[in-house]
């Protein structure tokens, strides 16, 4: 299938997911630029400043007058504090599982305003070629955050090394692996850490982000989930802001910046390996996902 049409065909099925909440929001102005709507600079929190498409998106802005500062972070657990707290404008790291999560256990009321991409999960390894090649009783490393580390529980369930007592859901947990019916041990780890842990696991999950700064290619994944799956809207990328500045329109005119432009989209590619697929969802639809995730969060946690 081509990549466009592929994307045509990810973006149907998206919009076919059934989702049964609304996330409300007014507007409001930004607290960490100098000014709002048009002429400011504009704060975006990212975890790798360096990757190849926040170049050509700084000069794209830029040339529409609107100064782009990139503030980089080493994990994940800081962007969405940082926002939260007016430290930032925007930040644009997470996919919708892990905001729901954060939104629920901090009380906040970070939403998405655009989308990005949505990029496979894959599992490598510097022992085996592949997965059946995988001893049992070996130890994989996933990601500790409870959000990738549902989704790299799915993604060793397909792959036929553990089993999952529930058959699984983006809310599972190592409590929720079947010992006696899987293959191998899982030991969780902090996220930007899975990649450095090869030499001592059999094999890690390891999130799209790290995957290069390890010296690993994309194309080494010996498994990996399917962004093309209708139920992957909760994994597609976005752009987060507060609720109370959903409807910037220099914000709004940034996700569009980076959803159009060529260079942009050509250093997408080359950063996720040709592995990640552009989706531009209604952003009616990413509140509501949110909204249902974030119900669903809370519910999994009493």
């Amino acid at each position: 299938m081509s990549r466009r049409s592929r994307i045509t065909s990810v973006i149907a099925a998206l919009a076919a997911v059934p989702l049964v909440a609304s996330l409300a929001a007014c507007a409001s102005t930004g607290s960490a630029g100098s000014e709002t709507d048009g002429g400011e600079t504009v704060k975006i929190g990212v975890v790798g400043k360096s990757d190849p498409q926040w170049a050509p998106f700084v000069e794209a802005a830029a040339e529409e007058g609107i100064t782009v500062e990139l503030v980089d972070f080493g994990d994940y657990n800081q962007p969405n504090p940082a926002l939260t707290e007016g430290e930032l404008d925007l930040n644009q790291f997470q996919h919708i599982v892990y905001l729901a999560d954060y939104n629920v256990n901090a009380d906040a009321d970070l939403t998405p305003i655009g989308s990005t991409q949505i990029y496979p999960l894959g599992l490598y390894s510097t022992k085996y070629d592949d997965v059946k090649s995988i001893p049992a009783g070996e130890t994989v490393a996933v990601p500790d955050d409870p959000s990738n580390l549902a989704r790299a529980l799915l993604v060793l369930q397909s792959a036929g090394l553990i089993e999952l007592k529930d058959g699984g859901s983006i809310f599972s947990t190592i409590a929720d692996i079947d010992e006696a019916k899987s293959k191998v041990k899982v030991t969780p780890l902090e996220a930007a850490i899975t990649a450095t842990s090869l030499p001592d696991v059999a094999a890690a999950i390891i999130n799209n982000d790290f995957v290069e700064d390890a010296g690993l290619t994309f194309a080494d994944a010996i498994a990996q989930d399917d962004p093309a799956d209708p139920n992957a809207l909760p994994y597609v990328n976005i752009f987060a802001a507060r609720a109370e500045d959903k409807d910037n329109t220099t914000y709004a005119k940034l996700v569009e910046i980076f959803q159009t432009n060529a260079k942009v989209q050509a250093g997408l590619d080359e950063a996720s390996g040709g592995t990640g697929v552009s989706l531009q969802v209604p952003v009616a639809e990413l509140e509501k996902s949110l909204a249902d995730v974030e119900a669903d969060t809370a519910a999994q946690q009493g």
